[in-house]
């Protein structure tokens, strides 16, 4: 029976994928790539050498049903992103809902996606949260981030270096400056760095230091309130 893994691959550090991981890429019958060049590295520096086919956000709807349909003559297939786990604000679940609809197995390793470091590191409450990936850069972004001033539980959001400051500003807006805020950039990179405190300090923050690299915003709920850190609390690796 022919079988999907849904394989995550290193954010940053490459040490960080699994040996699992790599013999399952180098069994597969074929590799199923966000970008081929960026997997095509990956596997350069562990020795894989595998068939690479291109599966991206641009031909995902186009090209779901014949790759599930080659899926089927196989004996597994391997779906990458670019870094972290495929599905994860980024392509896959179209192919991953298809394959379960036609009886293919599928099978999700464990391993890095940037959320999960930066909610567990942020110093606010993680047995319960709320996943928005990346806000709408447009239609419906005020909308969301007035759900997010009332929502109890932690949230956390994706955000490019460009839209960081708009994003913490409008934290300010519509949470009030001193909600708690987390943001966390280049997990698991040479550069990693963890920026805490109200949204009004750490808007300062990135006001003053230009923002680089891709970031994780942790906000604490509405009814939550840090005691232990009353200036902004950096931290670097």
């Amino acid at each position: 029976m022919a079988v999907l893994y849904v394989i995550p691959t290193p954010i940053g550090n490459l040490e960080d994928i699994t040996l699992r991981a790599i013999r399952l890429l180098k069994e597969a019958d074929f590799v199923l790539a966000e970008d081929t060049r960026e997997t095509r590295k990956l596997f350069q520096h562990f020795s894989i050498d595998n068939q690479l086919v291109s599966y991206h956000l641009n031909n995902e709807h186009q090209v779901v049903k014949s790759l599930v349909e080659k899926i089927r003559h196989t004996q597994s297939v391997a779906l990458v992103s670019d870094a972290g786990t495929p599905a994860i604000s980024d392509p896959g679940y179209l192919l991953v809902r298809e394959c379960i609809k036609q009886g293919i197995e599928v099978f999700t390793l464990p391993g890095p996606t940037a959320f999960v470091p930066a909610l567990v590191q942020s110093g606010i409450p993680c047995e319960k949260f709320v996943y928005e990936g990346f806000l709408p850069h447009k239609k419906g972004r005020e909308t969301r981030f007035k759900a997010i001033a009332q929502e109890e539980k932690t949230t956390v959001l994706y955000e490019s270096p460009h839209r960081l400051v708009k994003a913490l500003e409008s934290l300010v807006t519509f949470c009030g400056p001193q909600r708690e805020v987390s943001v966390s950039r280049e997990i698991s990179k040479k550069f990693e760095e963890t920026v805490r405190g109200t949204a009004e300090e750490v808007l300062a923050h990135f006001k003053k230091n230009e923002p680089r690299g891709e970031f994780v915003i942790v906000i604490g709920g509405k009814d939550f309130s840090s005691t232990h850190h009353p200036d902004i609390d950096r931290e670097e690796t």
